[in-house]
């Protein structure tokens, strides 16, 4: 018997394996990972994100870790390995680069409660195609043309029934959701569609929850609400198909839907709800924070809102009190209060930041992020970072003005950016400022209480914003 071919074999295999370990280290040298910590098995820092998100100063969970790691750094959140940056750079780099070396990519929850046919969740030439749709309904040109008398006229019907002590979070979201449906669907506002709303509300707190239905009631009530939702739009989307057979036309997304090719048949109702759906919530939820936001903001500091006021009251005296606000108004009467909209948007951070996969390994400012892993671009520690933004903690609407130093440039992103840049972005703008338009002229107001903001699962105040508004001309005002 020959003893010598096991101890070739042995040789053999050790060899190998001494080859294939320098071969695996020299890859693990390649793929070098930002510094940083997973923390616990399987939940990682997602408990410690939660935490700080919870309370009004959520900076420290990013501070601490850029202070230790540096502006990019490795961390486990949501159940799976993400690269976190704080580095205006880098998100510039991660976003621009959507469907090259980086693809969109979410919680479960959200995913889930959107629908696979959003607008969120689209990839490759579907998305570029719909993502223009909904551009070409949302530009400069529609709004001035089509969306400015909504605006103004939905806003003026809302205020006009304001009176004593008002949450403001909560007539907001009226606002914008009946603006969005308005803009979607050709809808005013009446029962069925404040029914829906109170759906959606629903169907908003489950996106940061457990998705499983079993060990989460917000999960599970969010996704019964989700099937609400779904069954209320289908009916229209049904309606609107027999109206278009019958000749009747009307100039919205859904007519716009409708008349979009699908390959053959055009679109299903399945996939034109779950891009309505997806998209009455980008339209209305983050607006009507904003918004709440902007007015928190400003009744803390007294010297912006007295500027917004007189602003606001020069415009008003070119009109009667009925007449309603043009687009020019908007676009070179409102100096001060672009930059309450910009101030706003920065400290408050409504989108904190963006979520993406990487396609392949990237390697980026010397670091390599392997294939499969979780990107997550901060926009807020960008706008918080105290060497991009003098006093960045204050809310100071003065460093956008003219002279002011400030260099937005690459470092202001509140609406993202690249091929997934918010489609209705001057929508929000102009929503905004006719709503402190009419605030501004119509009211007086004061805090009802102490309210605190906190950031997760989403950006708002903890009491929806109390305030006791008292009308500065008590005459009627005549709604057109």
């Amino acid at each position: 018997m020959d003893h010598s071919t096991p101890l070739s074999l042995l040789l053999f295999l050790s060899s190998l394996s001494f080859i294939l370990l320098i071969l695996l280290r020299r890859r693990l040298q390649r793929r070098h990972l930002p510094p940083g910590t997973l923390g616990l098995p399987f939940v990682g820092e997602t408990l410690h994100l939660i935490s700080a998100y919870k309370t009004e100063n959520p900076e420290p969970f990013i501070d601490d870790r850029v202070a230790q790691f540096g502006s990019i750094f490795t961390t486990h959140i949501f159940g799976e390995p993400t690269v976190f940056s704080a580095d205006p750079d880098a998100n510039r780099f991660v976003i621009q680069n959507e469907g090259r070396l980086f693809e969109s990519s979410y919680p479960g929850s959200i995913s889930n409660l959107l629908g696979r046919h959003s607008l969120l969740l689209m990839k490759g030439s579907l998305h570029k195609k719909m993502h223009s749709l909904t551009m070409s309904f949302a530009n400069s040109a529609i709004i001035r043309d089509h969306l400015m008398g909504d605006i103004d006229r939905l806003v003026r019907l809302n205020l006009e029934q304001w009176t004593g002590r008002v949450l403001l979070m909560e007539e907001a979201k009226k606002i914008t959701f009946e603006l969005t449906v308005k803009q979607l669907m050709s809808l005013d506002p009446c029962e069925w569609t404040e029914r829906l709303r109170k759906e959606y509300m629903l169907v908003i707190e489950g996106f940061f929850s457990l998705p499983f239905p079993l060990f989460s009631s917000t999960y599970r009530r969010a996704i019964k609400a989700r099937s609400k939702v779904a069954e209320a739009l289908s009916l229209v989307v049904r309606q609107r198909r027999r109206e278009r057979e019958s000749g009747e036309r009307k100039n919205d997304m859904l007519a716009a839907l409708l008349d979009e090719g699908g390959g053959g048949g055009g679109f299903s109702d399945e996939e034109i709800v779950d891009f309505l759906l997806a998209l009455l919530v980008a339209g209305y939820e983050t607006t009507s924070t904003t918004m709440t936001l902007a007015v928190k903001f400003l009744t803390e500091t007294p010297l912006a809102l007295a500027q917004l006021k007189e602003e606001h009251d020069e415009i008003r005296a070119k009109y009667g009190e009925s007449e309603a606000l043009e687009w020019d108004d908007y676009k070179s009467m409102m100096p001060f209060t672009q930059c309450v909209v910009n101030e706003t948007l920065r400290v408050a951070n409504i989108i904190s930041g963006v979520f993406r996969r990487a396609m392949t390994d990237v390697d980026i400012k010397g670091y390599t992020i392997p294939k499969g892993w979780k990107v997550f671009a901060s926009f807020r520690a960008v706008h918080m970072d105290r060497d991009h933004f003098k006093d960045a903690r204050l809310f100071s609407p003065w460093r956008w003005q003219a002279n002011s130093g400030t260099d937005p440039v690459n470092l202001f992103t509140p609406f993202g950016g690249g091929p997934r840049r918010c489609p209705g972005a001057e929508l929000a703008r102009a929503e905004l400022s006719v709503f402190l338009h009419h605030l501004a002229t119509q009211f007086s107001w004061v805090p009802a209480e102490e309210d605190k903001l906190v950031f997760f699962p989403t950006t708002r105040t903890q009491k929806r914003y109390p305030i006791i508004v008292q009308r500065r001309n008590p005459q009627k005002r005549c709604i057109e």
